[in-house]
């Protein structure tokens, strides 16, 4: 046991729970009682009745995310069961409170059944102004999104998918700006085709980047491989111009880019020599694909990992509070690609261009007030 996870048992143990539940009123007198709650809610009560928008009016539902899991892809520990998920769901909630001030509350969900989980959560749905699954496995992750998308009337964000794929986005802006490569014609490729790997991919193709490879356990995705699932074979439709085929360390010759969200160790420097003067974001925690000295001493220009240790953090927190805290103040129906879009520019302009350097291409995770710049850029979707 590492003394970090020494110290995280040890403040679990003796806060029991890193939220709770606040009043933001008194029920001090019998006037207090009658007005909180009966007989005096039940006006409130009518008055949604008769119009169902007064519920984020006369509700905290209007600041009020459920953070969601089924504990099949909790960190890099896998399927550990909705029970197990919990701490991190709780701290995903504290999140949301410290750097957007949106209330979150965890909900962990005991099945794996696809129709099950969509069912359950929608049912829930009118409690909250918003829905953030969170560690749900690939590929059943893609359609519980889709399905709830379609029938709910708040905003559902995976944020295993679009939180990663925004904050990478982000600092990859600042990343190609500084190195001076010429952004629509860069070769980017990723190691991982799961939630996170295939979601990246999409972004920044639809942000014009330039061509995209992604690569899982058998290789390159490239139309018409067997063995892919429905999610890889839809993505090497818009992916992999050329289609290229062969290993990672093969199709990673010649690139710009390499974005890793796969697993420890997965690249040597002789890869890193392979690319063309490349920037490297070894996203892979605790361990990344390789580490950052390996990386800059093969020769990379930039890079990035996951962790709170090295230089170029890419953390998903710099992105859910402020896409939530913009789509509840405006009342956004959905989550869409345009805010993610607008979201990483806003990201990456937090960073004046002449303070950019190798080491310091996204904001610190700890910089409260990323989550404003980004609900601002989300809320001006919707005006």
């Amino acid at each position: 046991m590492t003394e970090t996870a020494r110290k995280s048992l040890e403040l679990h143990e003796q806060l029991h729970g890193k939220i709770e539940v606040v009043a933001r009123a008194k029920a001090e007198t019998n006037d207090d009682l009658a007005v909180l709650y009966t007989p005096g809610v039940a006006q409130p009560c009518l008055e949604i009745e008769k119009d169902y928008d007064k519920s984020w009016e006369l509700t905290r539902r209007g600041n009020l995310v459920a953070v969601i899991t089924d504990g099949t892809a909790v960190l890099g520990l896998g399927d550990i069961g909705p029970a197990a998920g919990m701490p991190v769901m709780e701290g995903k909630c504290l999140l949301f409170k410290e750097f957007g001030d949106v209330d979150a509350f965890p909900l962990c969900i005991d099945t794996h059944d696809v129709d099950e989980a969509v069912r359950t959560i929608y049912l829930i749905s009118k409690s909250f102004g918003g829905i953030n699954l969170e560690d749900i496995a690939a590929p059943r992750c893609f359609e519980i999104e889709r399905r709830l998308k379609e029938l709910c009337d708040i905003p559902v964000f995976h944020d295993d998918q679009h939180g990663t794929a925004i904050v990478t986005a982000a600092g990859l802006l600042n990343a190609v700006k500084l190195t001076g490569k010429t952004f629509g014609e860069l070769k980017i490729v990723i190691s991982g085709a799961g939630a996170a790997g295939i979601a990246i991919g999409t972004l920044l193709i639809h942000m014009g980047f330039g061509n995209v490879i992604c690569c899982d356990r058998q290789g390159a995705l490239w139309r018409g491989r067997d063995g892919m699932n429905e999610a890889k074979a839809a993505f090497a439709e818009i992916s992999n111009r050329d289609n290229e085929q062969g290993s990672l360390a093969d199709v990673m010759a010649g690139a710009d880019v390499f974005v890793g969200v796969s697993g420890p160790g997965l690249v040597s420097q002789d890869m890193v020599r392979s690319m063309n003067e490349g920037i490297v974001f070894a996203q892979a925690n605790p361990t990344p694909e390789i580490m950052p000295d390996e990386a800059l001493a093969a020769g990379a220009q930039v890079v990035a990992t996951g962790r709170s240790d090295f230089p170029n953090q890419i953390n998903n927190v710099l992105v859910f509070p402020g896409i939530f805290k913009g789509a509840l103040a405006s009342r956004a129906p959905q989550i869409t690609e345009e805010m993610e879009i607008k979201a990483a520019y806003a990201i990456a302009g937090r960073i004046p261009e002449d303070e950019l350097r190798p080491d310091y291409i996204i904001p610190s995770a700890l910089d409260k007030g990323v989550a404003d710049v980004v609900a601002e850029a989300v809320a001006s979707c919707v005006r």
